[in-house]
């Protein structure tokens, strides 16, 4: 009973712990509306990094601190859970690739700019490392187009790094994620087009406890957070399935 006493005492501020946590790049916009949410409701703190789901890989393979990861897709949680550096995996978003400008009204309703050649430069993710990535050149090559539009293709690292190319102009157009240019149900500038789901294999996106998150409180308390109402609420606002 004493004891009982003693930690009721001390307030929930004081009893939180931190969750560092590897996020996929594409997610970052919900994710740092999630965490405010988060934090409030739990008094726990998320300490994020954003990357390309393949560069985390490597670096929890060698040692990297990080206690959650939310990846781009499934196969490299699953890996990871395989390798016996996670468990606890699960589908927290089902992202969608959009075809997307800055420019307002260069990018039709049907993608049907991608054959117009009014653009010299389309901006795609590192197939290698980001599931987007793999995505948009799947989309080029279900559409024939994948040969015709290679010299005009410009590779950034991550699925962020493409968006860049797009946002600064540098790519006049080019495949990034919905949740990037989407927000509340809404495009928020531009013009873009939703590639059908058909023409690409699903990204599904999947969470993972790591090991080294296994006995923290804080990790096992986000996992349960993102499968809630109020978190599936605001991923769906930014355009994913789940």
């Amino acid at each position: 009973m004493g004891i009982l006493f003693a930690l009721l005492a001390i307030p929930a501020a004081a009893r939180a712990g931190e969750v560092r946590v590897a996020v996929a790049a594409n997610f970052m916009a919900p994710m740092e509306k999630i965490v405010p949410l988060f934090e409030a409701e739990t008094g726990h703190k998320a300490l994020l990094s954003f990357g390309s789901t393949g560069k985390f890989y490597a670096q929890i393979r060698n040692g990297a601190p990080f206690e959650v990861l939310l990846a781009a897709d499934d196969a490299t949680p699953e890996k990871l859970e395989r390798e016996g550096r996670g468990a606890g995996r699960f589908t927290y978003a089902v992202g969608r690739l959009a075809l997307w400008s800055r420019q307002a009204g260069l990018v039709d309703a049907q993608g049907a700019v991608l054959r117009s050649g009014r653009f010299a430069r389309l901006a795609v993710a590192d197939p290698k490392l980001a599931p987007y990535g793999a995505a948009a050149y799947e989309t080029l090559g279900n559409l024939g187009l994948l040969e015709t539009l290679r010299p005009k293709l410009v590779q950034g690292e991550n699925i962020a790094q493409a968006y860049q190319f797009v946002a600064t102009g540098n790519a006049q157009l080019g495949f990034v994620a919905l949740s990037q240019v989407q927000a509340d149900g809404k495009l928020k500038d531009g013009s873009a087009w939703i590639v059908p789901a058909s023409l690409h294999a699903p990204i599904r996106q999947d969470a993972l406890l790591l090991g080294k998150g296994k006995d923290n409180p804080a990790a096992a308390a986000l996992m349960r957070y993102l499968r809630g109402d109020k978190a599936r609420a605001l991923i769906r606002s930014y355009g994913y399935d789940i």
